[in-house]
């Protein structure tokens, strides 16, 4: 037993160096590109920090939106969360008066609500997720835009930290650090999985499906919760908007997302959402130094990303695509 758990060990490791190596080239390959095609207004090293710093943004929400997605669900409410939760903790910090500590707070306690919201009506009304997201989006926008006073929200100076250096990457590493403990050391990280590889299984091994599912979606909106700190710190103030515009909030922590997905068979999940991050905003500053047509951008950043994650994940035989 003592033999074969080492090599179980050695093999696990193997997967995650050959995970890192192609994230590294991955991270190169992109910034090459660009790095060739316009030398002087790309990919310097205070570019680059710049680019890491806009991803880590991203991949807090993504970190937790991968438990809702490892499971086989999906939420179309996250730019509506992340739009709500940065106005209610603005509103707690500045209007209350509750400085930082109303910031994260408000923020966080606004992203639990949403994911409690989200995975309750998910499993009472047993409907795909992304429908019941997406109508519960539109309720999520008309809250917002109530509590906003239909005006934006804006973050006094003095309350920013959390949108430049050292602030935001000491709690986006907070962040980290907590998902990965989540999901390697805890019951909740090994159910989430379990459901995820059959829900059928994990149903007969005793485990309380429906429960799981609610506690991915709040832990989720938890982590979208931080992220709304770190984006209303950065961007100084959040707009409520109607009509399902916030979902153009949904698609960069979603396409991180992906590379978790993609890469959990080298065991780095965690790892490669954060990478993946900043591998995906140096395509998108690196369009931008081109000067290239934002749907341009958007055309060619999302063939990329179908790409990679072609290249990145190849099926196994006979397995079952969902």
């Amino acid at each position: 037993m003592g033999a074969e758990k080492e090599v179980m060990e050695k093999k696990k490791i193997s997967g995650a160096v050959k995970g890192y190596l192609i994230l590294f080239l991955l991270v190169v390959l992109s910034w090459g590109i660009f790095k060739i095609i316009t030398p002087d207004n790309f990919g310097s090293p205070s570019d680059l920090l710049k680019y890491f710093e806009t991803g880590i943004i991203e991949a807090v929400g993504a970190v937790g939106f991968y438990f809702v997605m490892v499971m086989g669900m999906f939420d179309f409410s996250i730019g509506a969360n992340i739009m709500m939760s940065a106005i209610v903790g603005c509103v707690f910090a500045s209007q209350f008066g509750m400085g930082y500590f109303g910031l994260i707070l408000g923020c966080v306690l606004s992203g639990l609500l949403v994911g409690l919201l989200n995975g309750t009506f998910y499993i009472k009304l047993r409907i795909p997720s992304m429908i019941v997201t997406t109508g519960l989006a539109l309720i999520y926008e008309a809250l917002a835009n109530y509590i906003g006073g239909a005006v934006a929200q804006t973050l006094p100076s003095e309350l920013r930290a959390f949108g430049q250096k050292p602030g935001n990457i000491i709690l986006a590493l907070v962040a980290f650090l907590l998902s990965f403990l989540i999901l390697n050391y805890t019951k909740i990280g090994t159910y989430t999985y379990a459901i995820g590889s059959n829900e059928f299984v994990a149903k007969n091994m005793g485990i309380n499906v429906n429960k799981y599912k609610v506690l991915a979606f709040i832990i989720s909106g938890a982590f979208f919760g931080l992220m709304s700190v770190l984006t209303i710190s950065y961007g100084s103030s959040m707009v409520a908007v109607t009509g399902m515009q916030s979902m153009s909030r949904n698609f960069p922590p979603t396409m991180g997302c992906f590379f978790g997905l993609a890469f959990k068979k080298y065991g780095i999940p965690i790892q490669a959402i954060i990478i993946g991050e900043f591998v995906i905003q140096i395509i998108f500053f690196g369009f931008i130094a081109l000067g290239a047509p934002t749907a341009i951008q958007q055309v060619i950043t999302g063939l990329a990303l179908l790409v990679i994650i072609t290249l990145t994940s190849k099926p196994v035989k006979g397995e079952i695509v969902k």
